[in-house]
């Protein structure tokens, strides 16, 4: 079986994670990249995903996820159970993101957290001289539709984890799946990820 394609910012994250890792994905998706990390790394991954038909589409591929909410299911999980946590993609959509991130540092010492630039010139464009919440590739519904119900930037991020006293590891910055430079990240990034620590 060929490994599956990762999307760019999952294709970072999976380089990432050291091999035999105890890993906890949070909002996996279909599992795409639990299952990379399964076949590549070796490590032992574990799934949190809101959506059934998610949950059924990575339980077919045989990995252990459970159906949960992050905002809720977090708190169930004990102190240091996991090496490295995940939320990809999950950050813009739950309702206390601040307290996720608690969360996350809780169940593992390191997290891995990529989320949309809100802050991006072309979202800046959109609103500036359309008057409009954009559409764009990475965010392709209309504002009514949308999951994403906190519009946060890559500055707003490191206030946040500021605020917390959190540690930055590592981040990067994608713009068209492309790395771009820090200085520039809040202008030109669409994407962001952010290795952070306690």
């Amino acid at each position: 079986m060929s490994a599956p394609i990762l999307r760019p910012d999952l294709a970072l994250i999976a380089a990432q994670v050291p091999t035999g890792a105890r890993v906890l994905d949070v909002g996996c998706g279909d599992g795409t990249l639990m299952a990379a990390l399964r076949d590549t790394k070796a490590t032992d991954v574990r799934g949190l995903e809101i959506d059934p038909a998610n949950v059924a589409a990575a339980m077919e591929l045989g990995l252990a996820v459970v159906q949960g909410d992050a905002d809720r299911d977090l708190a169930d999980y004990p102190d240091d159970s996991f090496d490295i946590a995940i939320l990809s993609q999950t950050l813009q959509t739950s309702h206390r993101p601040d307290r996720i991130i608690d969360q996350l540092l809780r169940i593992a010492p390191r997290a891995f957290v990529s989320f949309p630039n809100f802050a991006h010139w072309r979202v800046r464009l959109d609103l500036l001289w359309g008057g409009r919440m954009p559409v764009t590739r990475l965010l392709p519904v209309a504002w009514y539709e949308t999951p994403n119900i906190h519009h946060v930037t890559v500055a707003d991020f490191r206030d946040l984890l500021r605020s917390k006293g959190i540690g930055v590891d590592a981040a990067w910055y994608l713009s068209g799946d492309k790395p771009t430079s820090a200085a520039a990240a809040t202008w030109r990034a669409e994407h962001a990820i952010f290795l952070i620590s306690r």
